[in-house]
């Protein structure tokens, strides 16, 4: 009996240290530091006005019912130094200028596409985070920053799943709001900042309403722990969206049985000239603005309620209420469409080699344009450019996330949609097809096009909008499109140089290893640096502390396809094996294709 309770301690000890241990990474997760270069250079991409415009213009998302306010008072769990700081939150990656000051449209002095907003009829301002936030990048070299509108982010934003490494800024948030509530010290000095003169009245009320927070959060981290649901590490600029988007508005929303395994991260696309595609997403899946953008506010947080308070399904007009701003999701497409593509800039990267560059627009004519110069048509009066998709078994890359939008399925039944009125929406599905749609078997594309459909037409109607404002506000007249093909698309390179890492999973560093053969790709690299490496066009690779090692071996993070190698075409081979030199011209025509600094290439 006393070797059985001997050996109880050690477990009971065993367990206690395994917690402690996982306690001590969440409230200390392991972080790059945090830096201030000499400098903060802007690109001349528009103007400052629509840089702030595209910033702090919230969307509607909501973080799960944490406040703007809260989310300014927070602390560190283990002292009193604000979450919010900047130099805390640029750990996680995003992006702060040193000279920033708390402004009328950033009251809490917080990072770029962290912004708030409140609901119709109501004075509560929530925490709103934005695409500004995803899809704005920033590159270092030698001391000076170079911010990058429009370019992929690369902050650790999406998981509150606890790991023993830490880094991610939602596990790193719901350590904090644990702490507050918890530690009574905390919560008082919490209470008071929140309150001020109406402590004694509301604070009561604050930690009801703090507790309904924190436990929504900790059940989405309990969720997403026990169920597995996201094995593949996500990283600094990466998020499996389609996934998280489904698992949220099928699993969350409707039924656990909905719940899919999410292992197909994917950087945060570059946006300058997308409103000019025919098709968006990496997969090549959607066509409408509106919808688009609404699908984005809800994978962020944007509030989405399937079923009245009896848990019986919304029907006719009441489908669906949701805190998606469409105003503001129009306005932030309408000041995108005045992004230009990023310059290089040679006072800060070096000279141009033009000499260098006319033999690799030759090279580009021969290798690259084939794809990444699509055909241009006019519709509308609109200047619209036809992508290339190109088939999985052509492009050889990573295949899990278009397996996954083409394969996965939900049971929508419990919405009781009929079919005839699904008919009649402003919905077009591609490819075609007469066969009637299963509710109990639809897949990801579909069922999201519905569902924002309805969103759409609900937030419209709320707001009073005509069917001419919508039209407009939709974006050309376009219908919600979808479409479902084993495939990415192949996008023009304009300003390619500002957005590494590569491909759709960001599993290649640079531009010159993703001209090379996968036999030369690193196989393992760190992620999470901004510094920038201008000769061979990417973030610097080496091992730094705080870094995220991405491992191109894991499911959803393989750096196959696209090769430039001898062999038969196919199967990840797209063209002949390119010569170093060969290579480096490519590069030197690549940093001014689609500028101005491309007129002074000459001719060859």
């Amino acid at each position: 009996m006393r070797l059985f309770y001997r050996v109880l301690l050690i477990l009971l000890a065993a367990v206690a240290g395994l917690i402690a241990v996982v306690v001590y990474f969440t409230a200390h997760p392991h972080l790059p530091a945090y830096q201030a270069p000499q400098q903060l250079h802007y690109l001349d991409q528009w103007s400052p006005a629509d840089r702030q415009t595209y910033y702090y213009t919230p969307q509607g998302t909501q973080v799960k019912g944490l406040r703007y306010n809260w989310f300014s008072a927070l602390e560190l769990p283990f002292s009193q130094q604000p979450f919010a700081a900047p130099e805390y939150l640029a750990r996680f990656g995003f992006l702060v200028d040193p000279q920033q000051k708390a402004s009328a449209a950033n009251p809490g002095n917080l990072p770029v596409g962290f912004t708030r907003h409140s609901n119709p009829g109501s004075t509560v301002e929530y925490l709103d985070i934005t695409c500004a936030a995803c899809h704005t990048g920033e590159l270092r070299y030698q001391g000076q920053a170079l911010r990058v509108d429009g370019a992929p982010a690369q902050h650790v934003l999406p998981s509150s799943v606890p790991t023993l490494r830490g880094g991610s800024f939602g596990q790193a948030l719901v350590a904090s709001l644990a702490t507050t509530y918890y530690n009574p010290w905390k919560f008082e000095r919490f209470a008071h900042a929140v309150l001020g003169d109406d402590y004694q009245a509301q604070h009561k009320q604050l930690r009801r309403e703090f507790k309904t927070a924190l436990d929504t959060f900790l059940a989405v981290a309990w969720n997403d722990t026990h169920r597995g649901l996201y094995p593949t590490l996500e990283g600094p600029g990466r998020t499996d969206a389609f996934g998280r988007i489904a698992n949220a508005s099928f699993g969350d929303a409707i039924s656990p049985d909905n719940y899919r395994v999410a292992n197909a991260p994917v950087d945060y696309p570059h946006l300058w000239d997308m409103w000019t595609f025919d098709w968006v997403q990496w997969t090549a899946s959607a066509k409408q603005p509106m919808a688009r953008n609404i699908g984005e506010a809800l994978g962020v947080g944007a509030t989405l309620n399937f079923f009245d308070s009896h848990g019986q399904p919304l029907q006719g007009d009441a489908r669906y209420p949701s805190s998606v701003r469409v105003h503001d999701l129009h306005l932030i497409e309408e000041t995108l469409q005045k992004l230009k593509p990023p310059v290089w800039p040679e006072a800060l990267f070096g000279q141009i080699d033009r000499p260098l560059a006319a033999k690799g627009r030759a090279l580009f004519t021969e290798n690259c344009a084939g794809c990444h110069v699509p055909q241009v048509k006019d519709e509308a009066g609109r200047r619209v450019q036809q992508l290339t998709v190109i088939a999985l078994d052509v492009i050889g890359t990573d295949p899990n996330t278009a397996n996954n939008i083409a394969d996965n399925r939900y049971d929508v039944s419990a919405l009781q949609w009929d079919p005839a009125e699904l008919a009649k929406m402003n919905v077009t599905l591609f490819p075609h097809s007469d066969e009637p749609l299963d509710l109990h078997q639809l897949s990801v594309a579909k069922g999201l096009a519905y569902i924002t459909a309805f969103v759409e037409k609900h937030a419209y109607d709320a707001a009073g909008i005509s069917p001419q404002e919508q039209d407009r506000l939709n974006g050309y007249g376009l219908p919600i499109a979808v479409q479902e093909v084993r495939a990415y698309k192949a996008r023009p390179l304009d300003g390619i140089w500002a957005t590494a890492p590569y491909l759709h999973n960001g599993s290649v560093p640079t531009l010159y290893q993703l001209l090379s053969p996968q036999s030369e790709r690193d196989e393992t690299f760190y992620r999470g640096t901004f510094e920038y490496d201008p000769r061979h066009l990417g973030y610097r690779t080496e091992a730094f502390d705080g870094g995220f090692v991405l491992d191109t071996r894991i499911s959803g993070n393989h750096n196959s396809g696209h090769e430039f190698r001898a062999g038969p075409r196919g199967n990840g081979v797209i063209g002949r094996l390119l010569q170093p030199e060969e290579r480096w011209a490519l590069l030197e025509y690549l940093k001014v294709l689609g500028s101005p600094l491309e007129q002074q290439v000459p001719a060859l």
